[in-house]
């Protein structure tokens, strides 16, 4: 189907799209060839400033359905009755590499799901890790320092990743993760998500529960050896982003059981370890995974730049029935994300098709800016006003977190009976095959092996041990045999 001639962004036809106007033939380029001026001007600024973090990724649009009554703890409208859908975008991406880097790579994927539900979009922006490697907000910019680029050297570096690591006993539980089978998926379809920090549902009656969310893939779990992720970077970095897509186009839609833990408020207090803490899980023997819904994409965005690249996420976009937490590592994120997109896509970012509400209309008094559509005409842009616009609603999104006392100050997390740094990462290892432990060892080693100092070496090994003495005795053998 044709679609009429061709025209410059004012709309005018086009005559010649093949060569310059110049001042006779073989003269100077003129500068009234506007066309010209144009599409290098328009081609020099294509590119917004990369994700610092999650910039390589790949989206799809589906649906959520709920399939388990979930009312007696939360009152959000989309999780309201059993087989109601809602559309979805998930945007999956690797954490540390940039635009240009290979999908196949030991890195935690982000897992972004965008609910667009009847009361306002949910953004829970999760990883396919259940933990993290720090608690605290404030360290995240240190710690991803230490993922890119060296400021010297202009690459990455071993010694900055473990460095930071072996002086930071926390991140013990996910860099075990990180390097055990599960550290370099197959494909974005198979891997499990998490929303990994804890959140808070409250229903109709104001009761509180503290919740983590799970995905578990449908198309069961399958990883890449380092080996066969070190060919497959190479051969196609584009693996996992054609994975998807491919699999869509071909009807294969991609799906994921949801679940959530559910912890009563009461329990929080005298757990046995933090709750809130980022770097620990909650074992399901204490509270098990309750199956609530099926999330399933079922179809590819049109232009990536468009609809993936210009997605945006916020941790700080609730809605009605569920609400932030304690977690230090959530509450520094529901500033720094959508801060971020504020910088990168600009302030009207949530105008775009694919951020702005499908269910419902943004009726906010928020005018002007880069890019701002007029879409409230004449509208007043106050509140109160008497010209019938937008009222407040007088009930908050999440209950009041309470329980606290004492001065401000820097505090550091409040420590429970069992908190520990080294116990679930120990559990986790444990818990392997002796397969899974040996790749595991053999996947550390060639990395920290790599260090050139040796008391960064032996405080990385320490940190292993100190989650199970057999982890780190192997661990520092098979260091020393790497070293020579």
């Amino acid at each position: 189907m044709t679609q009429g001639p061709l025209t410059t962004e004012a709309g005018a036809p086009v005559a010649d799209n093949q060569n310059s106007e110049t001042a006779g033939v073989g003269g100077p380029v003129l500068v009234q060839d506007q066309l010209l001026l144009e599409k290098l001007a328009h081609f020099n600024r294509e590119r917004i400033p990369e994700r610092v973090v999650h910039a390589r990724g790949a989206g799809a649009y589906g649906t959520f359905t709920v399939t388990a009554d979930v009312t007696p703890y939360t009152r959000a409208k989309f999780l309201s009755e059993v087989g109601k859908q809602t559309e979805v975008f998930l945007r999956f991406s690797t954490v540390a590499g940039n635009l240009g880097a290979a999908d196949a790579v030991r890195d935690p994927r982000g897992f972004a799901v965008k609910f667009y539900t009847e009361e306002g979009n949910y953004d829970l922006v999760g990883n396919n890790t259940p933990v993290f490697f720090i608690r605290d907000a404030i360290k995240f910019p240190d710690f991803i320092h230490t993922q890119k680029r060296d400021p010297y050297t202009g690459s990455t570096e071993a010694d900055n990743v473990w460095d930071f690591w072996s002086l930071s006993p926390e991140s013990t539980h996910q860099v075990t993760w990180l390097f055990g089978d599960r550290g370099i998926p197959a494909s974005y379809r198979h891997m499990d998500g998490f929303g990994s920090h804890t959140f808070q549902w409250n229903n109709e009656a104001g009761e509180v529960f503290w919740v983590k969310y799970h995905f578990k893939t449908d198309q069961g779990i399958k990883n890449l050896t380092q080996e066969e992720a070190n060919r497959l970077a190479g051969e196609d970095p584009d693996s996992h982003q054609r994975d998807l897509r491919e699999a869509i186009e071909r009807g294969e839609f991609p799906s994921w059981t949801v679940g959530v833990q559910i912890m009563p408020a009461a329990d929080a207090a005298t757990y046995r370890f933090n709750p809130f803490d980022l770097t620990k899980v909650w074992p399901h023997a204490d509270y098990p995974v309750i199956e609530i819904g099926k999330l399933e994409l079922n179809r590819n965005p049109q232009n990536i730049f468009a609809e993936v690249e210009q997605s945006i996420f916020s941790p700080a976009h609730f809605v009605p029935g569920i609400g932030p937490s304690p977690d230090k590592m959530l509450q520094g994120r529901l500033f720094a994300y959508g801060d971020a997109h504020r910088y990168r896509v600009g302030i009207n970012a949530d105008h775009l098709p694919v951020n702005r509400p499908h269910a419902t209309v943004a009726n906010t008094n928020s005018r002007d800016g880069l890019l701002y559509d007029g879409r409230h005409g004449g509208a007043k842009n106050y509140e109160p006003n008497s010209f019938g616009g937008p009222q407040q609603t007088g009930r908050a999104l999440w209950q009041p977190i309470g329980g606290f006392a004492g001065g401000t100050g820097n505090h550091p997390t409040p420590r429970h009976a069992e908190d520990d740094d080294f116990v679930q990462a120990g559990n986790l290892y444990r818990l392997m095959s002796a397969d899974e432990q040996e790749r595991l060892i053999g996947n550390l080693a060639g990395f920290i092996a790599k260090v050139s100092r040796q008391e960064i070496v032996e405080r990385a090994i320490g940190n292993f041990r100190n989650a199970d003495a057999d982890f780190g005795k192997r661990l520092e053998a098979a260091v020393q045999a790497l070293r020579g």
